[in-house]
């Protein structure tokens, strides 16, 4: 008995020591107060259906955020809030510059008509070129096998995507794209390497990945001479690609 009452007093010390100990810690700590940012308040973004700080690049205004590269007037097809390519009349740019952002794009491949010859990089073969240099890839990749960093969703011939989300021809398809672009020293070598984040169909397919440099066909990429802000730039591919619902926030 004198034992068990022995161990219940030792069990009873030892709370009260943890108790005081606790209680210690939370009286040297800074009140709650200390880690509380009050300045400066977000502000209020609504959405409806876009968010109210957007630039609207494509909706049901026409066209007039774009021109072709030699500043001439778009020539491709317009009605309804949809665009699309007019094979053979080249690609067109935003009018207005940007750097660091988030883009929205809905773009659609066409219709397979001959799945014997367009296949691979002949269907729905598009592209966005932010700041008319890095290319997010756009190509009808559903069941339509091609090397995986020319595919839909990839940083043209550097970045698979992590996965395939592509829809079939004639669906619309979404990219969501967080980018931030390079920063480049005094003397115009890169300090710091552009990287994008995006999503497909709300699906994870480039994450937080470096852009090795400007896109190109042949060879590896590299960086060109230091430059600001540029224009978005859509490609003509030969291919009738549909876009719509386009917008921007600066970042």
């Amino acid at each position: 008995m004198a034992t068990k009452l022995k161990q219940l007093l030792n069990l009873s010390c030892t709370a009260g020591m943890f108790f005081i100990t606790t209680a210690s810690a939370n009286d040297n700590q800074p009140p709650p107060e200390w880690t509380e940012i009050w300045e400066p308040e977000p502000k209020v973004v609504t959405v409806n259906p876009i968010p109210s700080d957007a630039i609207v690049l494509l909706g049901h205004d026409g066209v007039s955020a774009w021109e072709h590269n030699d500043g001439s007037p778009v020539k491709w097809h317009y009605a309804n809030g949809v665009m699309t390519v007019n094979p053979g009349t080249k690609g067109i740019r935003s009018k207005q510059k940007f750097c660091d952002m988030q883009l929205h794009i809905e773009w659609r491949a066409p219709e397979v008509e001959d799945i014997d010859w367009k296949k691979g990089q002949h269907r729905g073969n598009s592209g966005i070129y932010i700041q008319g240099r890095y290319e997010v890839q756009i190509l009808d990749s559903y069941q339509n096998r091609t090397y995986s960093n020319g595919q839909a969703g990839a940083i043209y011939k550097q970045t698979p995507p992590l996965v395939n989300a592509t829809k079939p021809p004639l669906q619309w398809q979404t990219y969501d794209i967080i980018y931030r672009a390079p920063r480049f020293k005094a003397n115009g070598q890169v300090d710091q390497k552009a990287y994008i984040t995006v999503l497909h169909n709300g699906v994870l397919v480039q994450n937080h990945t470096q852009i090795q440099g400007a896109t190109t066909y042949r060879g590896i990429a590299k960086y060109p001479a230091a430059h600001g802000c540029a224009p978005i730039h859509l490609q003509d591919h030969s291919n009738p690609v549909s876009f719509k619902n386009i917008w921007v926030r600066p970042l």
